[in-house]
C-alpha cells in the first residue's frame, strides 16, 4: 500500500486526520472519533517508506537529526495536507491533517457577525484559541479571506507550516514558512516590523519571545492575530502573563490591557447526521475588561462576558445551548464537551433539557484506491 492510497481514502471519507504508527493499522479521525483502516498492521519499514516518500532530501535529513518535523504537502491537483512526522518507540510515525484548498468564508463556517468587526480592527491583538483540532486555523483563514476581499491591507503570515494559501483579491498577502522562508517565529516577527505590514498573523504563539514580539507589534499600530492552546479568555490572558518572569508581569498586564481586542475560544462538536459545528466563547476588549486585566482581576472576565451580550460577547455555554436549540447538535454531545473542557469526569447535564439520542451509527464503509498514484483513484473497502 502507498501513502497516496491512504490519503485518498481519508479524503474520500471526509476524515480530518490520518495517523500512521508502526505495529498498528492506519487510523482516521471522522467527526472527532478515531477509526482503524482495515489494511493490516503496518511494519516499521512500511511506515518509514510512506513518510519518506513525501519528504525532500533536506526534510529527511532534518527528520533524522531532529527526530520530528512539520511540513505541508500537495496531493493531487487541489488538495494539501499538514504533516507532523515524529519518532516513537516503534519507529517513525506521522499525523496528516487535510487543509481545505478552498478557503471558507465567515458565512460558510457560520461565524458570528462580530468576527467581521474583529477583522476590520486596525490595531491590537485578536486571538483564536482552543484545543488541537478545534478549527482555529480555519477561523483565522476565513477572517483573513474577509480582509483580503474588503481591504487594501498588507497582510503578513508567519506559520509552521503555511496552511491556507490566499489568492489575489484586494489585499497584499505574503506567506512565510518557518524553516523554509525564515529561521524562526521570532526572527520573522522582528523582520516583520520593517516590512510595512498592516496585519501580522502568527501561526502559533509558542514562547516568551514570540509572545513579547507579538505584543510589541500590537502596541505599535499593527493588527496581530494568533492562536493559543487555551480553552477560555481568562486562561488565555493568564497563559500570556505566565510566560514572563515575575518582575515583568505588571508591565505585561498593562501591555495586554492596552492592546487586546478580542479572544475567540472555540471547540468543535459533532453535528446530528455527521460533520462538525463550532461553539465559541467570545470576549471583546471593552474598557471594563481591560481594567480587570490591568488590575490583575482576570478571574472576573467570565462574569464580564456573561453580561456583555450588547458588545457581542457570549459564553461557551450560551453558544452550545444555541446549537442544541437549533437542532444542530445533541444535548448529550454538549454534556460530553463541557465535561472535557472542565476536566470534571462525568458529563455535565445536557443543555436544553432534551433527551439524548441513541449513539449515531458508525459511518458507512468507504473505499480507498487500489494502487499508488500521485492522484486520488477509485477505491476499495478498508473499514
Amino acid at each position: 500500500m502507498e501513502i497516496t492510497e491512504l490519503l485518498a481514502f481519508a479524503q474520500k471519507n471526509k476524515s480530518s486526520d490520518l495517523h500512521l504508527v508502526a505495529g498498528k493499522e492506519p487510523m482516521v479521525r471522522i467527526d472527532g472519533s478515531l477509526r482503524p483502516v482495515k489494511t493490516g498492521d503496518l511494519d516499521a519499514d512500511t511506515v518509514k517508506t510512506m513518510i519518506y516518500s513525501i519528504m525532500t532530501e533536506e526534510q529527511r535529513s532534518e527528520f533524522e537529526s531532529e527526530k520530528e518535523i512539520d511540513l505541508a504537502i500537495s496531493f493531487g491537483t487541489e488538495s494539501r495536507f499538514r504533516v507532523n512526522a515524529y519518532t516513537t518507540t516503534t519507529g517513525a510515525a506521522a499525523a496528516f491533517r487535510e487543509i481545505p484548498t478552498k478557503i471558507p468564508t465567515l458565512e460558510q463556517i457560520n461565524a458570528p457577525e462580530i468576527f467581521k468587526k474583529f477583522a476590520e480592527t486596525e490595531r491590537g491583538l485578536v486571538l483564536v484559541t482552543g484545543p488541537t483540532g478545534s478549527g482555529k486555523s480555519t477561523t483565522l483563514a476565513a477572517m483573513i479571506d474577509y480582509m483580503n476581499a474588503n481591504t487594501d491591507a498588507h497582510i503578513l503570515t508567519v506559520e509552521d507550516p503555511v496552511e491556507f494559501v490566499h489568492g489575489k483579491k484586494r489585499a497584499l498577502i505574503n506567506h512565510r514558512e518557518v524553516g523554509k522562508h525564515t529561521k524562526s517565529f521570532t526572527r520573522a516577527l522582528k523582520s516583520a516590523l520593517r516590512e510595512d505590514p498592516d496585519v501580522i498573523l502568527v501561526g502559533e504563539m509558542r514562547d516568551h519571545e514570540t509572545i513579547s514580539l507579538a505584543l510589541t507589534a500590537a502596541e505599535t499600530g499593527h493588527l496581530v492575530m494568533g492562536t493559543l492552546h487555551t480553552s477560555s479568555a481568562a486562561k488565555t490572558v493568564d497563559r500570556i502573563i505566565d510566560v514572563f518572569p515575575a518582575g515583568d508581569k505588571e508591565m505585561v498586564r498593562s501591555m495586554i490591557a492596552g492592546s487586546l481586542q478580542a479572544v475567540i475560544s472555540q471547540v468543535l462538536l459533532k453535528r446530528k447526521g455527521g460533520g462538525r459545528a463550532a461553539a465559541h466563547e467570545i470576549m471583546v476588549g471593552t474598557s471594563a475588561v481591560r481594567n480587570l486585566i490591568r488590575e490583575n482581576k482576570v478571574p472576573q472576565i467570565y462574569s464580564m462576558i456573561q453580561v456583555g451580550q450588547r458588545y457581542g460577547m457570549q459564553t461557551m455555554d450560551d453558544s452550545m445551548r444555541a446549537l442544541v436549540e437549533k437542532g444542530i447538535v445533541e444535548p448529550e454531545e454538549v454534556g460530553h464537551m463541557l465535561a472535557k473542557l472542565s476536566d470534571a469526569g462525568p458529563p455535565a447535564a445536557p443543555a436544553g433539557g432534551a433527551e439524548s439520542s441513541a449513539p449515531r451509527p458508525a459511518p458507512a464503509a468507504a473505499t480507498a484506491p487500489t494502487a499508488a498514484s500521485a492522484e486520488p483513484r477509485k477505491s476499495r473497502s478498508l473499514f
